[in-house]
Order: C-alpha cells, then sequence, then structure tokens
C-alpha cells in the first residue's frame, strides 16, 4: 500500500514537472501565431513591400527559431534542462517587451528574431526534459503534452487577437503583441520549482564540456544517418504539408475565398479550436494505436482535404466550404503530424546525443516554416490558391509513403530499447 501511494506521489509529481514545461509549448505557439493579427496593421503603419513583409515581420520569428535550434543543444547539455527552459522565458519576455514597444520595422523584426530565438531553444530543451523523465508507458501522451500547449497557445492567440481587435485603434497591435510577455512571467516563476533531468544529472557527474564535444562530433560521424534521415524527411513534410502557411495566412485566405474581416478572425479561433481537440484525440491515442497509425491517418487526412481546398478554389465554391475542409486539414495535422513529431523525435535519438538530434530536428524544421512563411506573401499575391494546395497535396502522397516504407514505430518501447534497435 506504501509503494502504491509512492508511486502515484511520484507520477503526480512527473505530470506537475511535465505539465510546467510543457508550456514553452504554449508560448512558442501563442507568439508565433499572435502575428496573424498584427501582421496586416504593421504593413498598413511602415507601408513594407511583399519580400520585406513576408521576410522581416512575418518569417522573422521563425528564422530566430533556426537559430535558437541551432545553438539551444549547447546550454542544453552544458548547462541543463532546468537553466535553458529558465533562459526560454526570459527571452519570450524580453522579446514580447520589445515587440510592443517597437518604433520602427527594424525593431520589431529585432525582438520577433529575439522570440523565434527563444522558441527554438525550448523546441529543443522541452521535450527533451519531457522524454528524460517520463515512463515508456506513458511517454507518448506525456510528450504530446508539449504539443497540445502549443496549439493551446495558437488558440489563446487567435482568441486574443479577436478580442483585443478595436481596443486602441491602429495602436491595438500593441496589446497583442505584449500579451505573450505576461504568459512568459507565470511560466519562468513556475519553472523555476521543478527539478532537473535525473538522466542529465547522471551524465553531468562525468566531464560534461568533453562530452558534449564528443557528441556534437558523433551526430554527423555516419552512426546516426537512418536517424538524421528519417529525422529530415518527418520535418520536411511536416512543413510542405503547409500548416504554417495555414496557421499564420489562415484569416487572409479566408478573405480571399469570401469572407469579411471580422468572420476571417472568427475563422481563425474555429482553426485553433479544432486544433487544441484534435490534439487531445491525438493523446488520447498515441500510446494505444502508436506513433505509425495516427501518421497514416493524417496523411489521408492531409490528401482529402488539401485537395478539396484546391478544388474549391478553383471552382469558386463558398468561402464556407473552403473553411469546413481547412477544419479538416487542421484536424488531421493535429491527430497525425502534430500528435507525434516532437515525441517522435525526442524518443529516436539516444540519450548521449539526444539534445543535438533535437536541434537537428528543431533547426530543419523550422527553416523549413521560414521558407513557407517567407514565400508566404510572394505565393499568395503571384498565384492562384488552388495551385498552392494542389501542391501541398501532392507532397502529402509522398509523406503517406515515408510512413509506410521508413518510419519505425516507438510505442511503448524504452529509450534504451529504441536506441539498441537503432544502432
Amino acid at each position: 500500500m506504501e509503494h502504491s501511494s509512492t508511486t502515484l506521489t511520484m507520477q503526480s509529481r512527473t505530470f506537475r514537472c511535465v505539465l510546467i514545461v510543457s508550456l514553452t509549448g504554449f508560448l512558442s505557439g501563442f507568439d508565433s501565431i499572435v502575428i496573424s493579427g498584427i501582421n496586416l496593421s504593421v504593413r498598413q503603419l511602415w507601408h513594407t513591400s511583399d519580400w520585406f513583409h513576408g521576410t522581416f515581420i512575418v518569417s522573422i520569428a521563425l528564422w530566430g527559431a533556426v537559430a535558437g535550434a541551432l545553438i539551444g543543444g549547447y546550454p542544453t547539455e552544458r548547462w541543463g534542462r532546468k537553466p535553458t527552459l529558465l533562459l526560454t522565458g526570459a527571452l519570450f519576455m524580453l522579446a514580447s517587451l520589445g515587440t510592443a514597444l517597437s518604433v520602427s520595422p527594424y525593431m520589431f523584426s529585432v525582438f520577433r528574431f529575439i522570440g523565434g530565438l527563444a522558441a527554438g531553444i525550448g523546441a529543443i530543451s522541452a521535450p527533451t526534459y519531457i522524454a528524460e523523465i517520463s515512463d515508456a508507458k506513458d511517454r507518448g501522451k506525456l510528450g504530446i503534452l508539449f504539443q497540445f500547449s502549443l496549439v493551446g497557445g495558437i488558440l489563446l492567440a487567435y482568441i486574443s487577437n479577436y478580442m483585443l481587435a478595436g481596443i486602441a485603434g491602429s495602436g491595438d497591435w500593441r496589446f497583442m503583441a505584449g500579451a505573450t510577455g505576461v504568459i512568459a512571467l507565470f511560466y519562468t516563476l513556475l519553472a523555476l520549482g521543478i527539478p532537473e533531468s535525473p538522466r542529465w544529472l547522471m551524465r553531468a557527474e562525468t566531464t560534461l564540456e568533453q562530452t558534449a564535444k564528443l557528441q556534437n562530433a558523433g551526430l554527423f560521424s555516419g552512426k546516426y544517418s537512418k536517424i538524421l534521415v528519417i529525422t529530415l524527411l518527418m520535418v520536411f513534410f511536416n512543413q510542405f504539408s503547409g500548416i504554417s502557411f495555414v496557421l499564420l495566412y489562415g484569416p487572409q485566405i479566408l478573405k480571399q475565398a469570401g469572407l469579411g474581416v471580422s468572420q476571417s478572425l472568427l475563422g481563425g479561433v474555429s482553426i485553433g479550436m479544432v486544433n487544441l481537440l484534435a490534439t487531445g484525440v491525438g493523446m488520447y491515442f498515441i500510446d494505444r494505436v502508436g506513433r505509425r497509425q495516427l501518421m497514416f491517418a493524417g496523411s489521408i487526412g492531409y490528401i482529402l482535404s488539401l485537395s478539396m481546398m484546391a478544388l474549391g478554389f478553383y471552382a469558386g465554391w463558398s468561402a464556407w466550404f473552403v473553411l469546413s475542409f481547412m477544419l479538416v486539414f487542421i484536424c488531421s495535422h493535429a491527430i497525425g503530424q502534430g500528435a507525434v513529431i516532437w515525441v517522435f523525435i525526442a524518443e529516436i535519438f539516444p540519450t548521449r546525443v539526444r539534445a543535438f538530434g533535437q536541434a537537428w530536428g528543431s533547426g530543419m524544421l523550422n527553416v523549413f516554416a521560414g521558407l513557407i512563411t517567407l514565400l508566404g506573401t510572394v505565393l499568395i499575391n503571384q498565384y492562384s490558391t488552388w495551385i498552392i494546395f494542389a501542391g501541398f497535396a501532392s507532397l502529402m502522397v509522398l509523406q503517406l509513403m515515408f510512413v509506410a516504407l521508413l518510419m519505425p514505430e516507438t510505442k511503448g518501447i524504452s529509450l534504451e530499447a529504441i536506441e539498441d534497435q537503432f544502432s
């Protein structure tokens, strides 16, 4: 009886730590999507061109996330998981304050970049921490809490944008930008109370700096080639599904389909709600049916929904038809790629290179996301929307083949057993 009570206490403590650390995902989601409400306001304020706007206003945070992913493995390994998570919160607070007080597009871009830097570092330290403190049987649903929090942040960003629209006239975007800092302060205070990852503490007893250098060199030594290729394909398909394009330009796409400004913002809220609910479905099934089955379901949903959106724009059907299949697309992503990606990447890399492997996956994901977002404004203005969605649908056929032929299953397997399987 005493043993059972101790186990429950440990599980409760683990869940509490995972819940707090997952708020880094919430911050990343909120900070990345809040730009969808700021986007048009700052363009009208500073009269930016298509290329400047796409590069320095909308996608700059994603390039910051690339930089964060490139450097994030070092503090995660050398300083520890917890100090790096605290650094993430501090950077989010700085970025939010600076963005809200910006007086030029250049100042705005610098602080948006810092926000992306925080997201990139957090996307390494948080999933790594969660994977290392979780039991094998619960690792999937605990790991997906990061993604669940991320889509929760996306939903709240859409709601926040809708509620703050018009509160200060042409300056309401400053309130939208500043909201991230309030959440970041709350997260940082909570994160002060979590313990360090026990796996990192065990390894920290060795000479940490020397170990980190060996790990960094070893990741690309050839030993982990298969894992690196699988990770690269996973993140490529994640972004070339068009998910960042839809999330960041959703209201603008719906306006093109025929909805008014207010209806488009509400459409964004519906996207966020479906994203959150479907992620909950993915959380329920990820440790029951496995990672590959969710990816199969998501791939089929991608192909169907993207094809129907392309057809809707091509035939000039109603905006509500487009919105309906946009929600199917979001649902497919949340159940498939959205539910699986951060859990899967944190699982397949061995402990000694996990942070650097997470950095590789996160970095490449953000490179692809940055490219999609950078080109988003140009694509919308120069190509028929149906062509864009038809292209995404074609690529998802290739993702279906990737899942069938290359993706391994990791459900219910310990991290050490997964490492033996790949070695």
